[in-house]
């Protein structure tokens, strides 16, 4: 059975006026739910991630800081939102959500968190509304428990996957590859193992040429024996903030040729939300709920 990661409280953590992004967490299992694509037996809730497990990809003295609230208010503000207990145990909770994902992918062939896709977190820093990185810690708990020698990461956010870049930089297990807007925030890019900067405005059709070119290639170089994925949303036309003009059909078309490579090389694959930010709710809904239906249609 395909597992999906949620938590009531991935929907409820931020302050007034961050909530409107948040709302999606808990319309997405809503939806999926209602038309009938899972059950409930489908969801699981993640408990709070060890420390020990943080401290295999983050400093100990950035998380310290961030567990006893002590982020300078720079740091949060770099962040996005002011820190509080609620958010921290939010964020442990998604990335244990990832960890078990990952495990789940191993045994089902694919897995889902609702959240996570917090790929702007480094070593030692949050940026963008990401405190812990969840796929990067998922990474080095499969590498340090021997379930993957080499794993790939395909991060499809409309922003780089900046903190993913630099805590794997010097590791050759786990290849990156982000495929991102070039004028688009971070500002200041990390080097990935392989970016593809794109410029404003591409439409479905240059985009998801450039993705199937980039997916070969990423997969050669790669040769995976695991797979995360990152879905953000926000390379939508309607995205407020991600400078692109793909369609609803080109996103569920861009998850297709993702899918279908790991499942045609009966790879494990963990899936995180990622962004997205349409003026419109249901935009944001129905594009990630499309992810799932393609998954649930592929590999139950």
């Amino acid at each position: 059975m395909i597992k999906i990661a949620w938590n009531p409280l991935y929907a409820h953590p931020l302050p007034e006026g961050h909530r409107f992004p948040m709302l999606k967490y808990g319309l997405i299992p809503g939806q999926l739910l209602h038309e009938g694509t899972i059950v409930q037996e489908n969801l699981f809730s993640p408990e709070i991630i060890d420390e020990d497990l943080i401290l295999s990809t983050h400093s100990k003295d950035y998380w310290q800081r961030v567990r006893d609230l002590e982020l300078s208010p720079q740091e949060q503000r770099r962040i996005g939102f002011p820190l509080n207990a609620e958010l921290v145990e939010r964020e442990r909770r998604i990335t244990q959500g990832t960890i078990d994902g990952a495990k789940f992918a191993v045994q089902n062939g694919v897995a889902f968190n609702v959240a996570g896709g917090t790929h702007h977190s480094g070593t030692n820093w949050g940026e963008g509304f990401c405190i812990l990185n969840d796929q990067a810690v998922a990474s080095n708990y499969l590498l340090n428990n021997n379930l993957s020698h080499s794993i790939l990461i395909i991060d499809l956010d409309v922003h780089q996957g900046n903190g993913t870049a630099e805590i794997f930089k010097n590791e050759s297990r786990v290849f990156t590859f982000s495929m991102h807007g070039d004028k688009n925030f971070p500002f200041r890019k990390e080097v990935s193992s392989l970016d593809v900067p794109l410029n404003d405005g591409i439409g479905d059709e240059e985009y998801l040429s450039l993705l199937e070119q980039n997916l070969q290639l990423a997969f050669a170089k790669s040769q995976p024996d695991f797979v995360f994925y990152l879905a953000g949303v926000d390379v939508l036309s309607t995205d407020k903030l991600g400078k692109l003009s793909l369609t609803k059909a080109g996103c569920k078309e861009r998850d297709r040729l993702v899918l279908q490579y790991c499942k045609t090389k009966n790879l494990p694959l963990q899936i995180s939300m990622g962004g997205g930010y349409s003026a419109d709710i249901k935009d944001i809904v129905d594009a990630h709920c499309n992810t799932y239906r393609l998954a649930f249609g592929l590999f139950e």
